[in-house]
């Protein structure tokens, strides 16, 4: 099987928004300097407005996630995301009884890229967007009652911008002992960007319109800043945080090159070498 090492452009941009007096969402990227072999990590996580210390437990939970996922160990991914999710919920969940806060929560939605492989962790209602040839196509699903109500055909999806209980989760992490979260696997080719972002700028911009904000702006930088400009040109209600990344290209390596397990620690200087 062949192997790749991706030439990869991020970048991000986290806003308190024209309503919120402050900034319940965090963002975070990192190169995993703890094992060779591996990969960028890119997440996302949404404090819950309606609970004590969302900030708190937005940024606690990416905290908790990207230790856990960075001392791996060879484990699989997907077992490592499964874990990290693990991790970062119930840290969530003891720092509110320590705080005495009652219930704190948060969402997340975390890529994983190694080599030519994306692997999502998603919990809540923050999306990941996958550009590609000009089209957007969303990856994750909303942990909400109104995604339930979609997947049960009991609304069209073009309802969910505007429905009355767009906001109410019906999985987070935190707020309760245990949660599972969706973890999805996805092949990734040059040229693809990936879209990061909260509900503050979903919600009020269109499936569609993220590929058009993609492919009209030269770099990931101008990716992030010009969807945040255009949900606050929209009139987002809240804070609104967006994480972009762009394969710029894929390097076929040698066979004797590792896999998954990350034994080789030529493999990972080349990854950090070729990761802009």
């Amino acid at each position: 099987m062949t192997k790749f090492v991706p030439e990869i452009e991020s970048g991000s941009l986290s806003v308190v928004g024209p309503v919120r007096e402050d900034n319940q969402d965090s963002i975070r990227i990192d190169h995993d300097e703890h094992s060779a072999g591996s990969g960028t990590l890119f997440a996302v996580a949404d404090g819950m407005g309606g609970y004590a210390h969302g900030g708190v437990a937005s940024l606690l939970a990416l905290e908790s996630f990207f230790n856990t996922l960075f001392t791996r160990n060879g484990s699989p991914i997907h077992k490592a995301l499964q874990r990290g999710v693990e991790t970062a919920n119930l840290a969530v969940y003891q720092k509110a009884q320590q705080l005495d806060a009652g219930r704190m929560g948060t969402t997340l939605t975390a890529a994983y890229l190694f080599g030519n492989m994306l692997y999502l962790a998603h919990v809540g209602d923050s999306r990941a967007y996958l550009i590609r040839d000009g089209r957007s196509t969303c990856l994750t699903s909303d942990h909400t009652t109104v995604g339930d109500m979609v997947r049960s055909k009991l609304i069209s999806s073009d309802k969910i911008r505007s429905h009355a209980q767009r906001s109410v989760l019906t999985k987070s992490i935190g707020t309760s002992l245990f949660v599972q979260p969706d973890i999805i696997q996805q092949k990734l080719r040059e040229g693809d960007r990936l879209v990061l972002c909260s509900d503050g700028v979903w919600s009020v911009i269109e499936d569609e319109e993220f590929a058009r904000v993609a492919n009209e702006a030269p770099s990931a930088d101008e990716v992030s800043r010009n969807l945040i400009d255009l949900a606050l040109d929209h009139q987002t209600d809240d804070n609104a945080s967006v994480v972009v990344f762009h394969i710029r290209r894929l390097t076929p390596v040698s066979s004797e090159q590792p896999s998954d397990n990350g034994e080789s620690l030529g493999w990972f200087q080349k990854l950090r070498k070729m990761v802009s």
